[in-house]
C-alpha cells in the first residue's frame, strides 16, 4: 500500500471506532474516550491527527492486498485496536506507568480500579465490534471464526503477559523462553490482525492461515524492535522507561547474559538481585549490553524474524 494511502486507512479506521461510541454515553465511555486520545481529562473533544495503529492497519492492508478493498475489515480492524488498547491500559497499570502516549494514564488519573474496569470495557467493546462485520457484508459462518480468532489470541496474549511478568522475578530467562513469550504476547495478536484482514477479503482457509503465520512473525519482530527502542530511545520526558526499572526481560539483556564475559554477568546478577532498581543501574546496565554487542545482535534478529515472515507469505 502506497505511503499516501495510509491517510486514508487511518481516518477510515478513527471514523469506525468513533461510529462504535456514537450512542454509548456515561463515565465509562468518558474514560474510554480520554484513553484513545479523542478527548481531555475535562471531556472537551480534542481535534488531533489519527495515531499510527500498526496492528490494525495491518488488517487493513492485508484485506486489500488481497480484495483491492480494504472497507469490508474495518470493524475487525476497530476490534483489533481496542483490544490492543485494553492490554495497554493494563499494562499501564501492572507497570505502574504514569504516562501513556505523552498523557497521563488512565490509573494515574482516576486510580488502578478505575483502570482495570477500562481495560476490560475494551476488551469487550473489542469482541462487540467484530460483530459489525455482517454489516459490511461478511457472512455469519465467517464472522464467526473472525470472533474465534480474535478470542484465541488474546487468551494466548494473557499466556505471553503472564510469563513476562513471572520472568521480572527470573535473572536467568534463555532466548527460547523469551522468543515464546513475545510470540504470544505480541506475535498472537499481530497474527490475528492479519488473519482477520484474510478473512474479511473472502479468503480461504490456507490463505487465511499463511498470513496469520506471517502476522505471527512480524508481530515479534515488532516486539523486538520496542524492547531496543526501550533501551536506548531517548525519552523527552527524561524518564527511565519503567519496563526497565521493573526488570523486564529483554533480547538484549538476555543475549548479553548468555556472552558476557563472568565479570559482566556478575555484575548484571548483581544489579538484577536488587529489590528496587535505579537509574544510575540502567546506566550500567546499558553500558554492559554495548560492550556485548547486544543492540546489533537484537536488531539482526527482528530483520531476520520480519524477513522470514515476509518470504514465507
Amino acid at each position: 500500500v502506497p505511503i499516501s494511502q495510509f491517510k486514508s486507512h487511518l481516518n477510515a479506521l478513527e471514523a469506525e471506532m468513533k461510529d462504535v461510541f456514537a450512542s454509548r454515553e456515561g463515565f465509562l465511555y468518558d474514560l474510554l474516550r480520554y484513553h484513545m486520545g479523542w478527548t481531555s481529562q475535562q471531556g472537551e473533544a480534542l481535534d488531533s491527527a489519527p495515531r499510527l495503529h500498526l496492528q490494525s492497519m495491518l488488517t487493513l492492508v492485508c484485506c486489500q492486498a488481497i480484495s483491492g478493498d480494504f472497507s469490508t475489515a474495518l470493524p475487525a480492524a476497530a476490534g483489533i485496536e481496542f483490544i490492543h488498547n485494553y492490554t495497554l491500559v493494563h499494562g499501564d497499570v501492572q507497570s505502574n506507568r504514569a504516562m501513556a502516549e505523552d498523557r497521563p494514564s488512565i490509573w494515574w488519573v482516576w486510580g488502578p480500579a478505575q483502570a482495570i474496569n477500562v481495560g476490560d470495557g475494551l476488551h469487550a467493546l473489542g469482541r462487540n465490534t467484530m460483530m459489525r462485520l455482517a454489516q459490511r457484508g461478511i457472512p455469519s459462518e465467517r464472522v464467526l471464526p473472525a470472533v474465534t480468532s480474535l478470542d484465541k489470541a488474546c487468551l494466548a496474549l494473557c499466556e505471553g503477559q503472564y510469563m513476562d511478568l513471572e520472568f521480572q522475578d527470573q535473572l536467568m530467562v534463555t532466548s527460547a523462553d523469551y522468543h515464546n513469550m513475545i510470540g504470544r504476547k505480541t506475535g498472537a495478536l499481530a497474527g490475528c490482525a492479519t488473519e482477520l484482514g484474510a478473512i474479511a477479503a473472502g479468503a480461504g482457509n490456507e490463505v487465511c492461515a499463511a498470513f496469520q503465520k506471517m502476522g505471527h512473525g512480524l508481530g515479534m519482530a515488532w516486539q523486538i524492535s520496542l524492547d531496543i527502542a526501550d533501551l536506548w530511545g531517548s525519552r523527552a520526558d527524561g524518564m527511565t522507561s519503567s519496563n526497565m526499572l521493573n526488570k523486564k526481560k529483554s533480547l538484549p539483556l538476555i543475549y548479553a547474559l548468555e556472552t558476557s564475559s563472568l565479570a559482566d554477568k556478575r555484575a548484571l546478577g548483581n544489579i538484577y538481585m536488587k529489590r528496587v532498581l535505579q537509574p544510575e543501574d540502567i546506566a550500567q546496565v546499558i553500558g554492559i549490553l554495548d560492550q556485548a554487542g547486544a543492540r546489533p545482535f537484537a536488531e539482526s534478529r527482528a530483520r531476520e524474524l520480519a524477513d522470514e515472515a515476509l518470504s514465507d507469505s
